[in-house]
């Protein structure tokens, strides 16, 4: 990774912000993008300068309002002279019964899981493809086997698993596009995903017993981009075994 770029949507916070460590850690320069959580994005960004100068940047951005999906790529590019790796890490996640979806929900998260991606990828591709580059969405073991109560997340995550089969043709040959489908890893902070009992019985359906860390998906992140030359149109689970096990 040493001399690549990465941009990670999402990156200030949770899985985003270990992804980010990850790849700094690989050599990486890293641009931390946010929406809301600037402060969180300027407090890693500090600490990544701290350890290598001019090393990291911060780019905040609405994914929804297409019209500055180019300049987020500009200004990575003019930060760091390229662009290697985009890491569609960013998404929204909620209930959504059926009989209360609306298209206010439907228009945030397909929008931040599946649209936002596909027009970011159209926005770094002149970029990713100059430099023989690569694109890793974060998908979720939820777009195979649908979570009851969270229709409009099933369905935006299985619409990602599907861009990203169909960016890895579309990009071929100059840019792969691969995938990592989370399982049990960092718990939702709503108060719904509190309860200790459901959490026992979740950890229970995986095979390893035990739920997973952010640098699980982090450290697959990092081998997708750096160390799977041949690799393209996949996606990789990273559940402890609860997709065989359900």
């Amino acid at each position: 990774m040493q001399g690549k770029t990465a941009l990670v949507t999402g990156g200030a916070k949770r899985v985003g912000a270990a992804i980010v460590r990850r790849l700094h850690e690989a050599g990486a320069n890293v641009a931390i993008h946010c929406r809301g959580s600037l402060y969180d994005a300027l407090a890693l960004r500090a600490e990544l300068n701290e350890k290598r100068a001019d090393s990291a940047c911060a780019v905040q951005a609405d994914l929804l309002e297409l019209s500055t999906l180019p300049r987020v790529i500009e200004e990575v590019v003019q930060q760091f002279g390229h662009l290697d790796a985009l890491v569609n890490n960013a998404s929204s996640f909620y209930p959504t019964p059926l009989e209360t979806v609306s298209e206010q929900q439907w228009n945030d998260l397909l929008g931040t899981n599946m649209k936002a991606p596909l027009f970011l990828a159209q926005a770094a591709a002149p970029e990713l493809r100059r430099r023989h580059g690569c694109i890793v969405n974060i998908v979720d073991i939820h777009a195979d086997f649908p979570m009851h109560g969270h229709l409009l997340y099933n369905v935006a995550k299985s619409g990602l698993a599907a861009l990203t089969r169909a960016l890895a043709q579309e990009l071929a040959p100059q840019i792969r596009v691969n995938g990592v489908s989370p399982g049990v890893n960092l718990w939702p902070e709503s108060e719904a995903w509190q309860d200790q009992e459901q959490r026992r019985r979740i950890i229970a359906h995986t095979l390893l017993k035990r739920e997973g860390e952010p640098d699980d998906i982090a450290r697959t992140v990092k081998f997708l981009i750096a160390d799977a030359p041949y690799i393209t149109g996949q996606i990789i689970a990273v559940d402890g075994g609860r997709s065989i096990n359900l």
